[in-house]
């Protein structure tokens, strides 16, 4: 017990609260341990340290060695994506919403019946230089519609599937709620698999694989987990369901870490994606998607750190630090050595 008091004072001068207020502890400590710094004047943006950066990387090789085995594919595209690819993906999502409203498929709703699809918050591109753009861009929120423009040109035949590819990038929202370290920030460190599939049950293969990656993530995390299929209402609007991985945080709240979803093929017949069957019949692909961020980093420095600071698992954990215990011995051979 005096141990403990003498490491919770310890800690106090160190400027660490008790974990057990976790709302200020949380904040305190990733600037503490280096972590990040969040003195950069933009909200949201914060800074990484060399060791958060390290931790983050770690993180991420784990994430490629599991793309590795699965045969998924790495890309890399642009961070600007022009209006024009948005405003397409907005008449998509509007008309899936809306026709999950109405208890329908979308294919028997009317094109007047459709609302305006809804804007995402996003960073605008508008000049370049003094020069006004003709076609304004923006900076990617997510990945499908910059990525699904190529799809339908790289998938041709049966034997292009399944396509399988991730990319790990910096995606922008512009958040307006109170930011938060890895857990709610402007700038986002973000892991995106996206895969097109011959049917749907290939498709639903993929989230079942999917689901085996996020379990061997999050043992090398050791993080305990919960996923779950998320209700109707709370299915991300593009999606035919979305199934959900959270973490149970100290202060009670859960934290979505990652997030699979199944879009059947209704991304194929908007961005035309497409394949010539083995029996000449033109089909629409159906497609996944499994998302990541940095609140994996978010969620193991919640779940593992105490009133002493920050706990890493080994997995992710930029110093690695064996301790040997030496049994006494009453050899004097032995003891010089010690």
């Amino acid at each position: 017990m005096a141990a403990a008091d003498d490491d919770a004072r310890a800690a106090a001068k160190r400027g660490i609260p008790p974990h057990s207020d976790f709302n200020a502890w949380y904040p305190a400590i990733v600037e503490i341990a280096d972590l990040v710094d969040k003195r950069y004047p933009i909200k949201g943006m914060d800074v990484w340290r060399p060791y958060g950066w390290k931790a983050m990387k770690l993180i991420d090789q784990l994430t490629h060695t599991e793309m590795e085995r699965t045969g998924h594919q790495e890309v890399n595209f642009p961070l600007l994506i022009p209006q024009e690819l948005l405003e397409r993906e907005n008449r998509l999502i509007a008309r899936l919403k809306a026709a999950r409203e109405a208890g329908v498929d979308p294919s028997e709703l009317r094109i007047e019946d459709e609302p305006e699809g809804f804007a995402n918050e996003v960073y605008w591109v508008r000049h370049a230089g003094e020069h006004e753009l003709e076609q304004p861009m923006f900076l990617r929120p997510t990945s499908e519609t910059a990525m699904y423009t190529l799809f339908a040109l790289w998938v041709r035949s049966h034997a292009d599937l399944p396509l399988k590819t991730y990319q790990i990038v910096n995606t922008f929202r512009y958040e307006t709620k109170q930011t938060r370290s890895f857990i709610r920030v402007r700038e986002i460190h973000f892991f995106e698999a996206h895969t097109a599939h011959a049917d749907e049950d290939d498709a639903t293969r993929q989230i079942e694989e999917d689901l085996d990656i996020v379990a061997r993530l999050m043992h090398d995390l050791c993080l305990p987990y919960l996923v779950n299929r998320r209700p109707v209402w709370d299915t991300f609007p593009g999606a035919w369901y979305t199934i959900a991985i959270d973490v149970l945080m100290p202060n009670g709240r859960t934290l979505q870490v990652a997030s699979c979803h199944h879009y059947r093929d209704q991304w194929a017949e908007a961005f035309d994606i497409s394949y010539e069957a083995e029996d000449g019949e033109h089909r629409h692909c159906h497609q996944t998607t499994y998302g990541m961020s940095e609140r994996l980093l978010g969620a193991v420095v919640g779940v593992h750190g105490d009133d002493s600071g920050l706990i890493l698992p080994p997995s992710m954990a930029p110093h690695q630090v064996v301790l040997i215990p030496v049994a006494a011995h009453t050899s004097p051979e032995v003891s010089d050595m010690v």
